[in-house]
Parts: C-alpha cells; structure tokens; sequence
C-alpha cells in the first residue's frame, strides 16, 4: 500500500531572474578571528584604551580576601611626598647636633658638662678615629689597625677595670665606655694635628704637648666615668690612673 507526498517543486535561479521573492540567496558565516577591514584614521588598535577608565578600575582592585585595595592617591588626595620622613642621619642614628655638643663639652676639661654624654653613640668617636688615622697619615705613618685595635682594647680595659673596683654597685655598659674612651680621644687628635708642625729636632717640645693632652684626656674620660656610673666616687684616683694608661699609649702613637 503506497501513500502519496506533496513535495514542492524546486526552482532553480537563472541569470536573468535574480530578484525573485521566494529565491533565498545563501550567506556564508564569517569565518573566525577574521580580522576586521583596516580603518581609515591612523590609530594602533591594541592602544586604544581609555586611561581613565583604567585609573579607575585600578583603584578598586578585588584583594585575594574579597576586600578592596585602594590606591595611595585615595588616601591622601593627591601625590605622596617625601616631606613627612625622617632625615636619613635620623634613620642611622647619627645626630650632628648631639656630636658637636659633646666634643664641645671635651674642649674644657675644667667644666665638663655630663648631661649630654648620658646617651651614649658611636658616631662621634668613629669620626674622631677617622680624624686621628689621618694625621697620622699625613705624618707618613699608617696605623689604621692599630688604632682601632687599641680603641677596642682600651675600652674593655676601662670596663673590666671600673666594675672590678665598683663590684655589684657598677652600672657601666660597654657600650658607654667605648663611647666615653672615643670622645675622649679628641685632645689626642689635636696633638696629632699640632706635631705636624713641630720640627722633628725638637723632641723636649714633643714631650710637654704630650703630658700636657694626656692630663686633659685623663682628666675628661675620669670625670665622666666617675659621674655617669655609680660606685665609682671613691675609687676616683685608680680610674684616673687607668685612663692615664689608655691615653699615654695613644700619644706614644704620636710623638714616635
């Protein structure tokens, strides 16, 4: 048993019949990442983004916790600025103002002032260092090592010595004996500077301008010791004698 379909006929365009209504033309689909067609205006298309835009977006940025991360121009409203940080000197903890103030304090040995010698640092005596190895220098004698060999030695020398005298009563650190022996240090330097232009035939000379800078550095480093550590008042004279010893062997440094 046969059933009969209707099928439509087929029509096929000709040249001359193009326009007709139920003639469906065929679109190709395009084809993927095709290019688009060069634009007319001069402009680099992977540069054609907004700045603003992105400023913006920039400013809320998603954290990885699902906060919000704001951009430093948010918080201040405008440019950051160097004027708020400390001076780099501060950072390093060296204070030009506080250095003057205590190696001024050295230059009278009669009236030494003890209050601004009761923070101790190391900056001033470093450059004092410095300053003695470079007379030194100039007077054609290298010693670098030695110096700073003896500045150590003689500050634990110093420190042994005090608290051995002082018992359970001394209170003096290392770290304010080293600083004390290195300020102290300055009439040394000035008698280096000096012999520079002492004749060398004049070897009496040598000798006075030495005991004269060793009293006054015996005399400065005694009475800050004495005045900034406890226990040390009555055993004055063996910290004198001590000291005598530290910048004697400083000045033979000098003289020879």
């Amino acid at each position: 048993m046969t059933k009969d379909f209707a099928v439509p006929p087929v029509v096929f365009p000709t040249g001359g019949s193009s326009g007709g209504a139920n003639v469906q033309q065929r679109r190709f689909a395009p084809i993927p990442f095709q290019q688009p067609p060069p634009s007319s205006s001069s402009q680099i298309p992977f540069l054609s983004f907004n700045m603003g835009s992105a400023a913006a977006s920039s400013a809320t940025q998603a954290g990885p916790f699902g906060g919000t991360i704001s951009s430093s121009s948010s918080f201040g409203g405008g440019s950051p600025s160097f004027e708020d940080e400390e001076p780099l000197l501060d950072e390093l903890g060296i204070h030009p103002d506080q250095i003057w103030k205590k190696t001024r304090s050295i230059l009278n040995p009669f009236r030494i002032n003890q209050t601004v010698h009761k923070d101790s640092d190391l900056s001033g005596p470093i450059f004092l260092y410095l300053a003695l190895c470079l007379f030194q220098l100039l007077a054609g004698k290298i010693q670098f090592g030695v110096i700073l060999g003896w500045i150590v030695v003689s500050s634990i020398f110093l420190y042994v010595v005090f608290n051995m005298l002082a018992g359970r009563n001394g209170n003096l650190n290392l770290h304010t004996c080293t600083s004390l022996v290195g300020y102290c240090l300055l009439p040394v330097v000035v008698l280096s500077a000096v012999s520079l232009f002492v004749p060398q035939g004049a070897g009496v000379v040598k000798y006075v301008l030495a005991g004269v800078f060793v009293l006054w550095s015996t005399r400065a480093c005694s009475t800050l010791v004495v005045s900034l550590a406890d226990g040390g008042e009555e055993h004055r004279g063996l910290i004198a004698y001590a000291c005598f010893l530290i910048y004697t062997l400083f000045s033979l440094l000098v003289i020879f």
